[in-house]
Order: structure tokens, then sequence, then C-alpha cells
């Protein structure tokens, strides 16, 4: 019989057994990120994205915040010691691989926000008639 322990555990390790998963908590590394910029950097849909941050949600190893129209999301580390001490090395070890520096060199360039609005000069009247 599995105990409510064991069944953290098992959700936690299973959470991490996926490269996605792996690739979306390496672009959350130092911060939050929105979740259309998760899109573009790893080229797939959202809804793929999505479904992901759910599971990384179930695990308790994501928090997710809404700001306005945008859902940013973010590390949140493991209560437990021992966990939390697996998923920091598992985090130091992503920073080694050469996919994950990538990913969050082409973070950097990214970005789904409007662009900032332009400021219209008012048209100028008309030449008054002589």
């Amino acid at each position: 019989m599995k105990t409510d322990k064991t069944l953290k555990l098992e959700l936690f390790f299973a959470a991490l057994a996926d490269r996605t998963r792996l690739r979306l908590l390496n672009l959350m590394r130092d911060g939050e990120v929105c979740v259309c910029f998760f899109a573009e950097t790893l080229e797939t849909n959202n809804p793929k994205i999505s479904r992901h941050l759910a599971y990384l949600k179930r695990a308790k190893l994501v928090a997710g915040r809404r700001d306005g129209k945008w859902m940013n999301y973010r590390i949140n580390q493991p209560n437990d010691k021992k966990a939390a001490d697996v998923f920091v090395q598992i985090m130091e070890m992503l920073k080694e691989d050469k996919q994950m520096q990538a990913d969050r060199k082409k973070l950097a360039n990214v970005c789904c926000a409007p662009q900032p609005p332009v400021n219209i000069k008012p048209a100028r009247k008309s030449l008054e008639k002589v």
C-alpha cells in the first residue's frame, strides 16, 4: 500500500522524468516566465506547454500567477529537505546541458508582449483660407 509520502515522491520523480518539463524548469531557473515565452522558446504550442506546466503544478514544483491576461510561472522548491536537495542537484546538472543552454539563450530573445504604445501627433489644422 502506497503512503502519502510515497505518492508525492512518485509524482516528484515522474515530473522530472520528461525532457520538456526539465526544459521548462530550466527556463524558470532565474525567476518567473510567461507561458507564451515557453511556447516560443521551445517551438511548440501553448496546449502542450500548459499540459506540462499542469503536471509540474500537481507535483508542486511550479506555481502560477496571473498578471492581467498573462500567466506567469516560477519554480516552487520542494518542502521536503531530501527532495529539495535532489531538485537542486538536478537544476545544477541542467546548467551543463547544451540544449538547456541554447534554450536559455533563446529565451533572452523572445517577447510576446505587445509593442509599447506609439505616440501619434495630432493632425495639423488645415491651412486657413486667405
